[in-house]
């Protein structure tokens, strides 16, 4: 029933005051001095408490800020020049390459020319193996050709002249004979031929 009371009261406390115009904006003068109180001594625990607290918050922000904004440009200067040395190095590598290309080329051709002079020397080589070795058989079968044609030459002029040329001194002589006659008609023909 007090609850009840209470509004019915402060109704008709309303009711008695009336007020009028531009005062009726106005606060009572007890408020302003009791809301003025309680205004100072928010403000001074505010002044004292909240507001160190708030600053060293943001202080302290403020701080990381500023120390990330030093990292960041100080990685970003470390980065440039470790891309400044990246692109050293590759040119540096680029040049080291061109010029083992250039000596592996200079290279290449000294080698080439050494196999070629190699290989000019071997077919020289091979060439006047090959030509002693056919020099050897032409003598060989000279010799060989003299032997048979002079027993053949021998037994032949024997049939005809119907003596014996069992001497060997005979027998060389006319094997000589026949062979340079031979000799003499083979170097005319090649005369002619020519």
């Amino acid at each position: 029933m007090i609850g009840a009371a209470l509004p019915a009261a402060s109704i008709l406390a309303a009711e008695s005051e009336t007020v009028e115009g531009w005062r009726l904006l106005l606060p009572a003068s007890y408020d302003i001095v009791w809301s003025s109180v309680v205004l100072v001594v928010i403000a001074v625990v505010f002044y004292k408490l909240v507001l160190p607290k708030f600053q060293a918050v943001l202080d302290e922000r403020t701080e990381k800020i500023e120390g990330g904004l030093a990292k960041a440009a100080s990685a970003q200067e470390e980065a440039a020049a470790a891309k400044a040395e990246y692109e050293q190095q590759l040119q540096d590598a680029r040049a080291e390459a061109a010029r083992i290309r250039e000596e592996a080329r200079t290279e290449a051709g000294q080698i080439v020319a050494e196999a070629r002079e190699k290989a000019t020397a071997e077919q020289a080589r091979i060439t006047e193996t090959a030509q002693r070795q056919i020099e050897a058989e032409r003598q060989q079968a000279a010799v060989s050709l003299r032997a048979d044609v002079g027993s053949l030459a021998t037994e032949l002029a024997s049939k005809i002249v119907g003596e014996s040329l069992e001497d060997e001194a005979r027998r060389s002589r006319v094997v000589e004979r026949f062979l340079d006659d031979l000799d003499a008609q083979t170097t005319a023909t090649a005369g002619k031929g020519n």
